[in-house]
């Protein structure tokens, strides 16, 4: 039986059997691949795949997730390689595509597209029928119906979440870390800002380019100022250990802004696959999120 799937790039894959050698380029994508007891079909993942870390330790690195080595990957011979639109560079998936590698693309931006992509590998696999994928499966929609039900019942705590801090970088709401706050009851006071270009526009106000000039490029991901911070008078500050590592001199710098969150001690280094690892990683991930900023409602 053929399995026909679309990944995030509007692309029709088709499977006539399941892919038993399998490289990927997406540190949450290998955990994922492992937690749908796919450890030992890995033949290749990136230098920041950590986790399990049983399992990465016998799976050779092809490189980083911006850098990997095409040849490396071509010489694993995968039946499939499996992508992130976002981590990965188009130009090194082009290059495995038109030497004849399958290239799965996945681009999650909610953590429900998290869980979709986790069932959609299960499908490519042909594990979805096994018991403990079917439990596993089950307890992830179960996990952010949970979320969504509490959410809808309180007054989330409004959040400043930086991904950089030089230049200073958040998130706005099209992101899969917003919809993750979101869930977790803690409200981003970035959700409406766009990334404006040239870095001028984003942090001193220069007039930006026109939308024509800036077409296809990602808005997402905007640069602020710590005087925006203040404007937005966050309640919560959280500050993950990727994709930057904020560190506690970091911390300190938020500490000293006019900011609710300061005066609250809410000013809080966390780990950042909790925030931005999609797919199996959200099943334990959400709930701690969930319980982290539970912890600093009072």
């Amino acid at each position: 039986m053929i399995v026909k799937v679309q990944d995030d790039m509007k692309r029709d894959l088709m499977f006539g059997v399941a892919p038993k050698r399998i490289v990927s380029l997406v540190p949450s994508d290998t955990y994922s691949v492992a937690a749908l007891g796919l450890g030992d079909a890995l033949v290749g993942r990136t230098d920041y795949c950590e986790l399990p870390a049983d399992v990465v330790a016998k799976v050779p690195s092809v490189g980083g997730t911006k850098n990997p080595n095409v040849d490396a990957i071509c010489a694993l011979e995968p039946d499939l390689v499996i992508a992130n639109q976002e981590e990965n560079t188009k130009g090194d998936l082009e290059m495995l595509a038109q030497r004849g590698v399958k290239v799965l693309v996945a681009f999650p931006k909610r953590a429900a597209d998290g869980i979709a992509h986790l069932a959609r590998l299960a499908r490519i696999f042909r594990v979805e029928r096994e018991p403990a994928v079917r439990e596993l499966l089950k307890r992830a929609y179960e996990v952010i119906r949970e979320a969504e039900d509490a959410r809808s019942k309180l007054v989330p705590l409004r959040t400043f979440c930086p991904i950089w801090m030089d230049p200073l970088m958040t998130i706005n709401g099209e992101t899969f870390i917003s919809d993750m706050l979101d869930l977790a009851g803690a409200q981003n006071v970035f959700v409406d800002r766009e990334r404006r270009y040239p870095l001028a526009a984003d942090l001193r106000g220069a007039k930006p380019l026109s939308a024509e000039k800036t077409a296809g490029r990602d808005t997402r991901y905007p640069r602020v100022t710590l005087d925006e911070v203040v404007q937005r008078a966050p309640e919560l500050v959280l500050l993950p250990d990727e994709p930057h590592p904020f560190s506690e001199t970091d911390a300190e710098v938020f500490r000293a802004l006019a900011i609710p969150a300061a005066s609250r001690g809410a000013v809080i280094r966390t780990g950042g696959k909790d925030l931005c690892w999609y797919g199996a990683q959200t099943i334990e991930g959400l709930p701690r999120l969930r319980a982290l900023v539970a912890s600093r409602r009072n």
